[in-house]
């Protein structure tokens, strides 16, 4: 026999234990006792669950077996209480009170056990399979990350208590009058939903703050399964409670449009069936819709809830609107709250979209929205079961496949070509290539000081391995000592008509020099490059070019790594180490980053001129860089400019390179380059005061400024809600 006890809880004097058991064989049937201390049996109330990460362990041909359970019984203080369990002729008696509950909660005895939880077969299998793809060194670092994030200062159930609304602030809410006092509608598709969870669902809007709503529940679950004697119990003791029993299943999308039709609120609010919403969502909504009376579409950020309702995990806090990464995932998913008015405009759900409905609803309705709004606070609690597409396997393929058709239809509608939608790196992730118009030609200015062996790669990766043909080569030569470097020059323009070499003359200035040799280029897109980068996808121009081309981008950034494999940038967040910094940086390519983000193609506010594609005609509209800054933030302050041409600045993951990163340049090591450093901080801060002072509007203020990996924030050092804070004086 094997087991685990998960979870061990207490509330209002019950213990609540969730966990698994197995014996030698899944025939193997579990049974369950609990007893007090002179061995007298107890009542408890058990249920079974699915679970199929213990299937996939030990039994892999086995998806469908309830190896789980829920156990529940009430206690008195001061008592023992042991658990039994008998499976596959073993037995075993765990013993719990209250203090050994409580010292559980511990800290310490959390990060004891999460090693513990790591210390298993699956652990050791994805170990292998990591060694075997990436080697040894990857798998030393990849285990040294997960390391550190045991020892995070909280876990997130700890960190929401912290964070969540307080009784007083609640009551607060309630009492509040707004000048715009707008009717929600939450729309609810039912089917075959077992009764605990849809009526913690509604119980959960009975306990708004925000009092002006509606539900509209369509059940669609077949005649005799449906929840009409509870809806009907809800609507009998309020009105604000609507249903209607389908009769037949007309799908996610035929249901759903069918809860629409009974709505007649002034926003609609999607919700499904079996989550829950904090009592403050409806509040946080009204809030911002009275804040700007042109937000059509508002979306918050979410977090996944246990199977029995008590445990809160896996937060994902999003960006503010990013159509790029939204194109990459539907990471706006719940809550979701359109304009009605706009939903008449852009029609209901598909049903030819069944699987990614949402995702279809979601571009519709942001494509014609006059604003979007984000509320960066966890509005939406999400159930993860094995029917959800977050912990089944099984359904993912379907849902892909939908996806991968809302997101055709998005760029058509948008009129944008597109040559394929692919798996990325994971399902539910995509990898769009767009059509090229034509093959323009693309201007490669690569700055240089001697390092010519560095040089020599960059060029031939771009010219021998590299995929697209139209390229010239604007190399500026920057006060080279070594008499080889000019050798050098003569025999790569000779080999190489498309490179020429032009001699900058005065002293080291990134921005100027750049600058300078753009003044040669021919071509209609620029490609600023180091010289100690080196291409690894054929096909980065390409990449690149796909999204330059488009209409809305100004700028378009790579996927840049050292030597070792690990991330040296994956897009740039204004306010990391006080002015702006690397996503990500260190972790292996390999290795999952915060919800895949590294992995997604998206828009930050800038990304690094080590390797950057920007159109000529935006770059001498914005007068090029800005030559103030010479060494330290020229290529954010670029990206800054462009973005305020209402541009974006995009990242694309596929466009892959090495950056053997500052072989060319010293570090801020002496009292004048610090000096230096300190006056371009300055000059930064000067310029753009308002996202330093309100935030990366592509960076969530829930996520720390310390780390490059999107922890939660530390609630220690850095409180929520608060602007960076600049210890800056300007005008030194």
């Amino acid at each position: 026999m094997r087991y685990n006890v998960d979870v061990v809880r207490i509330r209002e004097n019950t213990i609540t234990l969730n966990g698994w058991v197995i014996g030698k064989t899944p025939e193997d049937q579990a049974e369950f006792a609990v007893e007090d201390a002179d061995h007298k049996p107890v009542d408890f109330r058990y249920v079974s669950t699915r679970r199929d990460d213990v299937s996939h362990i030990y039994f892999k041909e086995i998806l469908d077996k309830d190896f789980g359970f829920d156990i529940q019984f009430d206690y008195e203080r001061g008592k023992d209480y042991y658990l039994i369990i008998r499976c596959g002729g073993r037995r075993a008696r765990i013993k719990y009170n209250e203090e050994m509950i409580m010292r559980r909660s511990s800290v310490a005895y959390k990060r004891r056990q999460k090693i513990k939880d790591l210390m298993n077969m699956e652990t050791v299998r994805v170990a292998m399979d990591f060694w075997k793809d990436n080697g040894l060194k990857a798998l030393i670092l990849k285990s040294k990350h997960k390391l550190q994030g045991i020892d995070n200062d909280y876990d997130y159930g700890e960190w929401y208590e912290l964070t969540k609304p307080t009784e007083e602030e609640l009551e607060r809410q309630r009492a509040e009058s707004f000048d715009y006092s707008p009717r929600l509608s939450i729309v609810i598709p039912a089917y075959k939903t077992p009764e605990r969870y849809l009526r913690e669902m509604l119980q959960s809007i009975e306990a708004q703050t925000y009092k002006n709503w509606e539900v509209c529940v369509a059940d669609g679950s077949p005649r005799g399964e449906s929840s009409e004697r509870l809806l009907r119990r809800f609507a009998e003791r309020d009105q604000r409670f609507k249903y209607v029993i389908l009769g037949e299943n007309k799908g996610i999308a035929g249901n759903t449009n069918a809860a629409m039709e009974m709505a007649t609120g002034d926003f609609i609010v999607l919700a499904d069936h079996d989550d829950t919403l904090p009592p403050h969502a409806l509040y946080e909504c009204v809030k911002a819709i009275n804040s700007d009376p042109e937000y059509d579409v508002l979306y918050s950020d979410e977090d996944k809830l246990d199977m029995d309702g008590k445990a809160l995990f896996d937060p994902h806090f999003k960006p503010d609107f990013n159509p790029d990464l939204l194109t990459s995932v539907n990471y706006i998913c719940h809550l979701f709250v359109v304009n009605r008015e706009l939903v008449e405009a852009v029609g209901g759900f598909r049903q030819e979209f069944d699987g990614a409905q949402d995702y279809d609803f979601i571009f519709r309705c942001t494509e014609a929205a006059r604003k979007i709004c984000h509320i960066p606070k966890v509005l939406y609690h999400w159930r993860c079961h094995q029917n959800s597409t977050a912990s089944n396997p099984e359904s993912k393929m379907y849902a892909f496949e939908a996806g991968t058709r809302a997101i055709q239809a998005h760029f058509d509608r948008m009129g944008i070509g597109v040559e394929s939608i692919e798996k990325g790196v994971d399902f539910g992730i995509y990898h769009t290539r767009f059509v090229l118009k034509g093959q323009p030609l693309v201007s490669v200015v690569i700055p240089n000081k001697d390092h010519t062996q560095d040089l020599d790669t960059c060029i031939r990766s771009l010219i021998e391995r590299g995929t697209y043909p139209n390229l010239e080569f604007i190399v500026v030569e920057n006060n080279s000592t070594d008499q080889g470097t000019f050798v050098y020059y003569d025999k790569i323009q000779k080999e190489f008509p498309n490179v020429q070499v032009v001699r900058w003359e005065k002293g080291f200035n990134f921005s100027a020099i750049n600058n300078f040799g753009v003044q040669f280029a021919k071509g209609e897109y620029l490609l600023f490059l180091n010289n100690d980068t080196e291409i690894i996808e054929p096909d980065v121009i390409q990449e690149m070019l796909g999204y330059c081309q488009r209409e809305d981008v100004g700028i378009v950034g790579a996927r840049l790594l050292y030597q070792d494999d690990t991330i040296q940038h994956a897009g740039v967040v204004v306010g990391f180490g006080g002015i702006a910094g690397h996503t990500f940086i260190g972790l292996h390519k390999a290795e999952n980053s915060y919800f895949h983000r590294a992995m997604c193609a998206q828009d930050y506010s800038a990304v690094t001129a080590a390797c950057l594609m920007t159109k000529r005609t935006l770059f001498d509209q914005v007068g090029g860089f800005t030559e103030e800054l010479a060494v330290a933030f020229n290529d954010i302050d670029f990206c800054m400019k462009i973005r305020s041409l209402n541009k974006l600045v995009v990242y694309n993951p596929y466009a892959l390179l090495y950056h053997y990163e500052s072989k060319s340049r010293g570090l801020e090591d002496t009292p004048e380059k610090v000096a230096r450093f300190n006056r371009e901080i300055a000059i930064f801060a000067r310029r753009w005061p308002d996202i330093l002072k309100n935030g990366d509007p592509f960076y969530n203020p829930n996520l720390t400024l310390r780390k490059s990996n999107f922890a939660l924030r530390d609630l220690k050092k850095e409180k929520i809600g608060e602007p960076y804070r600049l210890e800056i004086d300007v005008e030194k």
